[in-house]
């Protein structure tokens, strides 16, 4: 089965076409035969954060050209036929909230063939509901002129389904392949990024329970505010851990100490708020110097790492996993991830974890959960379909 995915659930637009085959499990195989993402990371950088206005803007520009790059001599090698017959009101209908889209299309539509594809993967939610918008109305103008059905994903699950796979020849976009790891349930997700915070009990796959979830911050979220207290650029994850690197390079004992929030109590719930204020108690209203900026950024680290791990571990024992997939933008952590995987061995059970590179949204991530949904004939209504920017696993 061909799939295309499309994400845009925040500042990255992604659109890849997944060729897959099996059933969940051992079985089950894919490759990619197209893949574009372009990145908001300098606008990020300029304005010091993401704006939705400004990032669905940017989604509406770049879909059609990460379209065009992805099925780039597709139609030669499938002979499809040409697709222009759709009436330009009926697109105009279907985009009515995405107007810039709309020429765009149009000309695409004009110019190329029908591609051998099977369904449409498109991100629902959780995201930025305006960045939502504009990959959902994208999918369903396409899944309009194609005659082809609709996968509504859910974000969170994509970053799942990604960390559970195999790969080879990881260091070329297109032409990857790979394959499903063998697992046993039940498993644990820890799902960590910018928006999220999670532990999720799967007892098969498709079935998700919350067992404990952020109370305010999420840790990407955490990482990027501790970084504009201290001067860092935005994004602040990879330069928390730079600085947190050179820090523990020179200095083997801890200098400064930061609180483990929430490490003791009788619960799976995460808490960072007090540990950011913690920091900002630390730097304001003095100027700090290089030397303290780098011991800030490798406690802060390691305070978020002690609790992510201690938590983990302590479901682990409880629910008897086999396994933890960890997903989401700051899974490509180097420190986190060396943690978790030490703490893992020593308790039996096995980390999955993809390549950083597929670590932040991407569209490949969505194609493949699709997938699975396709395979059971779960799609979703056009007319219906929605975004939802705090959609839930489970």
């Amino acid at each position: 089965m061909r799939i295309l995915g499309i994400e845009t659930s925040c500042d990255d637009t992604g659109v890849t076409l997944v060729e897959a085959d099996g059933e969940f499990g051992s079985d089950f195989s894919f490759s990619i035969l197209g893949n574009a993402l372009s990145s908001q990371t300098d606008l990020g950088l300029q304005y010091g954060g993401v704006f939705p206005a400004m990032a669905k803007r940017e989604h509406a520009k770049n879909l059609v050209p990460a379209l065009e790059a992805t099925l780039k001599g597709l139609s030669q090698e499938t002979g499809g036929k040409r697709q222009g017959e759709m009436p330009e009101e009926e697109l105009r209908k279907i985009l009515e909230r995405e107007p810039e889209l709309l020429p765009q299309l149009v000309t695409f539509l004009e110019q190329h063939e029908k591609p051998d594809i099977d369904a449409l993967a498109v991100t629902a939610g959780p995201g930025l509901e305006p960045c939502l918008w504009v990959g959902i109305n994208f999918a369903r103008a396409l899944s309009a002129a194609w005659d082809i059905p609709i996968v509504a994903v859910n974000h969170m699950e994509g970053h799942i389904v990604m960390s559970m796979m195999e790969h080879s020849n990881i260091l070329e976009n297109v032409g990857m392949s790979g394959k499903m790891y063998a697992i046993e349930f039940p498993a644990l997700a820890l799902l960590i990024s910018g928006g999220h915070t999670e532990l999720v009990l799967m007892r098969e796959f498709g079935k998700y329970e919350i067992i404990g979830r952020t109370r305010d911050d999420a840790a990407g979220e955490a990482f990027d505010k501790v970084a504009r207290m201290l001067g860092l650029p935005y994004p602040g994850g990879p330069h928390i851990s730079r600085l947190a690197d050179e820090a523990r390079s020179y200095r083997p004992t801890r200098s400064i100490e930061l609180p483990r929030p929430m490490m003791s109590e009788d619960n799976f719930d995460f808490s960072f708020s007090g540990l950011k204020t913690a920091v900002l108690r630390l730097v304001e209203n003095k100027t700090v110097s290089d030397d303290t900026k780098k011991q800030i950024a490798r406690e802060f680290e390691d305070a978020v790492t002690d609790v992510l791990v201690g938590k983990t571990l302590r479901a682990v024992e409880e629910y008897g996993a086999n396994a933890v997939i960890l997903g989401g933008g700051v899974s490509a952590n180097r420190h986190i991830r060396l943690c978790l995987a030490e703490a893992l061995a020593e308790a039996g059970a096995k980390l999955l974890v993809c390549p950083p590179e597929f670590s932040t949204d991407n569209a490949v991530m969505i194609a493949l959960a699709g997938y699975f949904h396709a395979l059971k004939n779960e799609f979703a209504d056009p007319e219906t379909l929605t975004a939802n920017g705090s959609l839930k696993l489970g």
